[in-house]
């Protein structure tokens, strides 16, 4: 459903990310972890082809993502950074065109609305709604189509609890009618709830595995993160 294989893509001074290797399948949850700056958001964007590498071969929906067809871009849900809306326009409005980009009956916006709680905000314009609201517009975007793929950027950023169990239940769901689902979160114990695996992240590179079954994530974690940032530099931590 979705691969990466060696991929490299690097910003002016050297930042980005380094020799990615990634296979998510069908009906898979993959969790990605990482520090502020680790290179989430860059891995994210190279995989649905908003950013193009240097080296390797990123591919969506078994198509290299240079040529996939326009139309099975249908076929994928995601949110990455900030939510894609009109900020004039109204939530209803927003989802109604969501659903006409993706191909979907735009009977589909009345789940949307009930299933985030976003009802009796339908005749709000996007620019005056909070930010978890938004946050909310932007996920029931992503997902009302039932996408094949789902890369997910910080997802439960702004969320209530209520809005986090949706989030929650309906990846499980997708996952069980055999989509790919790829999200990235700095909430381990969240994402443990729901992920097949969990890839940590840093320094533009992928690092380590964690069991999302295991015990003490978050030391885990920051042990696999130090031993990361030992081996690039082994004398970081002696007395200067």
């Amino acid at each position: 459903m979705l691969s990466l294989e060696d991929v490299t893509a690097t910003y002016r001074g050297g930042a980005g990310a380094h020799h990615l290797d990634l296979l998510i399948s069908p009906g898979e949850i993959v969790a990605l972890v990482g520090l502020n700056g680790a290179g989430k958001t860059t891995l994210m964007r190279l995989a649905l082809g908003m950013l193009r590498p240097q080296t390797g071969v990123v591919r969506v929906l078994g198509h290299c993502v240079d040529t996939i067809p326009d139309r099975m871009w249908r076929d994928v849900g995601h949110l990455v950074e900030a939510p894609l809306a009109y900020p004039e326009l109204t939530v209803r409005d927003n989802l109604r065109i969501a659903c006409l980009l993706q191909g979907a009956d735009p009977q589909a916006v009345a789940g949307s609305l009930a299933r985030w709680n976003l009802e009796h905000l339908a005749g709000r314009r996007f620019r005056r709604l909070s930010l978890g609201n938004r946050q909310r517009v932007g996920l029931a975007g992503a997902l009302q189509h039932h996408p094949r793929l789902i890369v997910l950027d910080e997802p439960s950023n702004a969320l209530d609890p209520a809005g986090v169990i949706t989030l929650r239940d309906l990846l499980s769901q997708r996952a069980r009618h055999g989509a790919a689902v790829l999200v990235s979160s700095h909430h381990l114990d969240e994402v443990a709830r729901i992920a097949d695996r969990i890839l940590v992240m840093n320094a533009g590179s992928l690092v380590g595995e964690l069991d999302p079954h295991g015990t003490d994530l978050e030391r885990r974690f920051f042990e696999t993160v130090r031993l990361d940032d030992a081996a690039r530099d082994p004398h970081q931590g002696e007395p200067s």
